[in-house]
């Protein structure tokens, strides 16, 4: 046990990563330690790094740098990096050679060692890495700190066997495997028990769970068990892959009353040649279908999508056909990305890359127009009355409520007592392109 010792994350990347954090918190918090945002106290500072796009390994680098003034001011902190980045040679040989204040790395397959890494550390002084090639089936059930008393992560497939082109993540996540069904229930009935309103089920692919179980399964089915967990109040779930989002899996969103009415369905182009060389296993014109049924079928539900610019060979007119299917199904929200190159992918080999002032001058127009819709579809909201998830005070206005719809757009209350945690009625008074502002229906 460590008393009155502190702890610090850092975490970089997506959802899984934070999910990933909260439970290096809940190792450390059942270690003894505390969480510090002080770093000048803490006694332990941990990394959880993302490799999806460049950017975000020369913010770990860069932070690295950073940490570095601490260690002198207390040599006995520990300094560690874990997560995707450290899943490659090339990372974890830069940081072992060039940060020695780093004490411990080690990757995403074996992050339920931390406790016995940590203790290693302390007991030999010595620097650790421990970096599993592969993954030795799940991930154990880990204790969780979580941010929010009232929201949480539940991982229901670990890794990925899509193998896009432009994607490391089946190379430093692995491949797929499936939580059993009868786990994932009893973790949403014990953290609904414990107050929890809305869970989210992450996956790379959670369209594709359940294929890899003996007993076989269906995310459509695992919908259906959770739907019945009592005091649980929303189920979101992400990411879905156009590919295996089914008709049965659409069905049972609109006729399962948990379930939030928002879908994010990454297309990534909206040309059949660059997704054909993204190997996204889908064509234009069927992932303009699966959102029509979408939308027809579940009438006031949200979409959101991802966008990746500039792909190797995207020609002017691909990045046309993109432009043309944002302004035909009018998405909710979109992520775009401009496309990062990722060491060991097919597409990093790639000699027909697109100069990144095109790259920059592509998202720029893309960006401007999803703005456009989405204002415009927010704007059609006001008058209406929302049902929302009060998450607690806005980080820019404390006096301001902030909650999220069931199709997941930020709305804006007046703050009241006794409201964070609960799901309230909200009038929409106004709306700008990414966030409502409303008043409690009394």
């Amino acid at each position: 046990m460590s008393e009155n010792k502190y702890y610090n994350i850092i975490t970089y990347g997506c959802q899984m990563n934070e999910h990933d954090s909260e439970r290096l918190a809940g190792m450390l918090e059942e270690m003894g330690y505390q969480h510090t945002d002080e770093l000048e106290k803490a006694d332990i500072i941990l990394l959880n790094t993302c490799i999806i796009r460049e950017n975000a390994e020369l913010k770990v680098f860069g932070k690295l740098g950073e940490l570095k003034r601490y260690k002198r001011e207390n040599p006995d902190l520990i300094i560690g990096i874990g997560g995707c980045m450290m899943q490659q040679d090339e990372p974890v040989d830069e940081v072992y050679k060039k940060y020695r204040h780093v004490d411990l790395i080690f990757g995403t397959h074996n992050i339920h060692h931390l406790p016995n890494l940590i203790e290693k550390i302390e007991e030999t002084k010595d620097r650790v890495v421990e970096v599993w090639d592969e993954e030795e089936g799940l991930i154990p059930d880990l204790p969780s700190q979580r941010e929010s008393e009232h929201s949480a992560w539940i991982s229901i497939i670990q890794g990925c066997d899509n193998f896009c082109t432009y994607c490391i993540v089946p190379y430093v996540r692995g491949r797929e495997r499936s939580r059993p069904v009868t786990s994932i229930v009893e973790e949403a009935a014990r953290l609904a028990a414990d107050g929890v309103k809305e869970i989210t089920l992450l996956g790379q692919n959670v369209n594709s769970y359940g294929n890899d179980l003996e007993k076989k399964s269906t995310f459509s089915r695992l919908l259906e068990e959770l739907n019945e967990v009592d005091n649980l109040k929303r189920i979101r779930f992400m990411t879905s892959h156009p590919r295996d989002f089914s008709d049965e899996l659409l069905e049972k969103i609109k006729n399962l009353d948990k379930v939030a009415n928002h879908i994010h369905l990454p297309v990534q182009s909206g040309s059949n040649k660059v997704l054909k060389e993204m190997n996204r296993g889908y064509t234009r014109e069927y992932y303009i279908d699966r959102v029509k049924n979408i939308q027809a079928e579940i009438p006031g539900a949200s979409v959101s999508t991802d966008f990746i610019v500039g792909f190797p060979g995207e020609s002017e007119e691909d990045f046309k056909k993109t432009i043309e299917l944002v302004k035909e199904l009018k998405f909710d929200m979109a992520y775009t990305f401009i496309y990062s190159p990722r060491s060991g992918t097919p597409a990093a080999r790639r000699d027909d890359k697109i100069e990144d002032k095109v790259k920059k001058e592509r998202l720029n127009r893309l960006m401007e127009l999803q703005n456009r819709i989405s204002y415009e579809k927010n704007q059609k909201l006001i008058g209406t009355t929302q049902e929302i998830l009060v998450i607690g005070p806005s980080n820019n206005d404390p006096e301001v409520y902030e909650g999220r719809t069931s199709t997941n757009k930020i709305c804006f209350i007046d703050k009241r007592e006794d409201l964070v945690g609960k799901l309230v009625e909200v009038k929409v008074k106004s709306a700008k392109s990414w966030t409502l502002e409303g008043s409690l229906i009394e």
